[in-house]
C-alpha cells in the first residue's frame, strides 16, 4: 500500500498544473461554505450582542422596522404609514401610567450626517443627533460618565442643554472638562450637562459618536414635520413582561386612533425579536451558501472524474505493464483512488484554510472574535473524501478493468 500511495502521489506531481486546476475547483466550493460559515459563527455572538441594544425587558413601537427586520419587506409599506407624533407619544405614556413607568421617547436626524462644532474643533460626520427624554439611558443601555442625566423640567422647558458620547468629547475637548460649554449641532447651540459613558461600537460603527438633547427642543428646533418617534417602554419585570407588552399595544392602537379591526401602522419589536430575525438571515445565508458551495462541489467532481479518465487513457500501456509483472486489479483500483482523494482532499485543505482566512479577516473588521469551526472543516474533508472516492470509482474500475495484453498493444 506504502509503494501504492507513493506512485499516486508522484504520478499527480508530474502533472502539476492539471493537477492544479483540477483541486481549484474543489477548493473553490469548500472556500465558498466555509467562509460563509466561518463569517456566521465568529459573528454570532457580536451580533446578538449588538441586536441587544435595548435594555433589559424592553420593547419599542416605531413607524419603521429595525434594519434587520426590514430585510425583503416592501418599503412603501412603511412610507404610507403616519409618523408617530409627539402628542400620540404623550397619549400614550398618559395610558400607560401605573403599567409601565419608564418610557422613553426618541428622535434622530436623518441619515446621521450632523457635526457638532466647537471653537475651530469639529466631529466627523457621522455623527448620530436626537432628542430624547429622562429615560433614554434605562431603555438603551446608555450611563452617565460625567455630569448628569435630563430632567422632566429639562423636556417641559424645552432647555437647549445636551449630552454628548465620549468620542464627541474627545474630539471637542481634549484637554478640557466639556460641562457647561456651549457646543453647535446641526447649526443650533446647546450647552453640554453630561457626558454618556463610552459603550463601544456595534457592527463596526461607533455608538460613543452621539449627541443627545430634550426631545421638545429637538422637535422646536427642527420642526415636527418629517419626523417620527420611537417609544421604549420598560416592563416592570420579566414576569409581566408579556402582559405589559400587550397593554403596551393597546394603548399604541388607541393614542393612535386606530378601530377593532384595523392592521396595526407601526412597528413593534424588542431584542429577542431582532435576534430571531438575524437568525433567520444566517439560516437563509447558510442555505444558500450550502447551494452554491454543493453545484461548485458537483463541477468539481465532475472535473475530478474527466481528468481521471484521461489519466487512465493516457496510462493504459502503464496499466497493462504492472498488470503483466503481477499488480493486482485491487492495487491498480487502489492508485487510482489515492489519486482522485489526493486530488479532492487536498483541495478541501486549501478551500478551508482561505475560508476560514477570509471569514475572519471579515469578522476582524465588524469588531468580533476571531473562530475557527472545527465541526465545519471536519464536514468538509470528509465531503471531499466522499467526492474524491464517488468520482474516482468508476475510473479507477475502469483502469483496473484492463485487459493486459489489449493494454501492452495500446499506442
Amino acid at each position: 500500500m506504502n509503494e501504492t500511495v507513493k506512485l499516486a502521489l508522484g504520478t499527480l506531481g508530474l502533472n502539476k498544473l492539471r493537477t492544479f486546476l483540477t483541486m481549484s475547483g474543489i477548493a473553490i466550493g469548500v472556500f465558498s461554505v466555509i467562509g460563509v460559515m466561518t463569517t456566521v459563527s465568529a459573528l454570532r455572538g457580536s451580533i446578538e450582542s449588538g441586536l441587544s441594544f435595548l435594555g433589559a425587558d424592553v420593547f419599542q413601537f416605531a413607524k419603521w422596522p429595525s434594519g434587520i427586520q426590514s430585510i425583503g419587506q416592501d418599503r412603501h409599506k412603511f412610507e404610507r404609514r403616519r409618523n408617530i407624533r409627539l402628542a400620540e407619544a404623550q397619549r400614550y405614556i398618559r395610558r400607560m401610567a401605573g403599567t409601565a413607568d419608564v418610557i422613553s421617547l426618541k428622535v434622530f436626524a436623518h441619515n446621521g450626517d450632523s457635526q457638532a462644532t466647537y471653537g475651530g474643533r469639529k466631529t466627523p460626520d457621522g455623527l448620530e443627533f436626537g432628542g430624547t427624554n429622562e429615560y433614554f439611558c434605562i431603555t438603551d443601555q446608555f450611563n452617565i460618565g460625567l455630569g448628569r442625566n435630563f430632567t422632566a423640567a429639562d423636556v417641559d422647558f424645552k432647555r437647549p442643554v445636551a449630552i454628548i458620547g465620549q468620542d464627541v468629547a474627545d474630539k471637542l475637548f481634549p484637554s478640557e472638562s466639556p460641562l457647561g460649554k456651549r457646543i453647535k449641532a446641526a447649526g443650533h447651540a446647546y450647552t453640554v450637562i453630561g457626558v454618556y459613558g463610552s459603550k463601544g461600537s456595534m457592527f463596526g460603527r461607533s455608538e460613543d459618536s452621539i449627541v443627545m438633547v430634550p426631545i421638545t427642543r429637538f422637535l422646536d428646533d427642527f420642526g415636527p414635520e418629517g419626523y417620527t418617534i420611537g417609544i421604549a417602554t420598560q416592563a416592570p419585570s420579566q414576569e409581566v413582561y408579556d402582559a405589559t407588552m400587550e397593554e403596551g399595544i393597546a394603548a399604541m392602537r388607541l393614542a393612535r386612533g386606530l378601530l377593532p379591526g384595523q392592521e396595526n401602522d407601526f412597528e413593534l419589536y424588542a431584542n429577542d425579536s431582532l435576534i430571531a430575525a438575524f437568525a433567520k438571515i444566517a439560516d437563509a445565508v447558510r442555505a444558500g451558501a450550502f447551494v452554491i458551495s454543493g453545484i461548485a462541489l458537483l463541477a468539481a467532481g465532475v472535473g475530478i472524474m474527466n481528468i481521471m479518465l484521461v489519466s487512465v487513457t493516457e496510462r493504459t500501456k502503464e496499466i497493462g505493464i504492472r498488470k503483466a509483472v503481477g499488480a493486482r486489479r485491487s492495487t491498480i483500483l487502489a492508485q487510482f483512488l489515492v489519486e482522485s482523494v489526493a486530488i479532492s482532499v487536498a483541495g478541501g485543505l486549501v478551500g478551508i484554510v482561505m475560508g476560514v482566512a477570509a471569514g475572519n479577516i471579515l469578522a476582524l473588521r465588524l469588531s468580533a472574535s476571531i473562530v475557527f469551526p472545527w465541526n465545519w472543516a471536519a464536514t468538509g474533508l470528509l465531503v471531499c473524501s466522499a467526492i474524491g472516492v464517488g468520482f474516482g470509482l468508476y475510473p479507477a474500475w475502469m483502469a483496473a478493468s484492463l485487459d493486459p495484453v489489449e493494454a501492452l498493444r495500446h499506442e
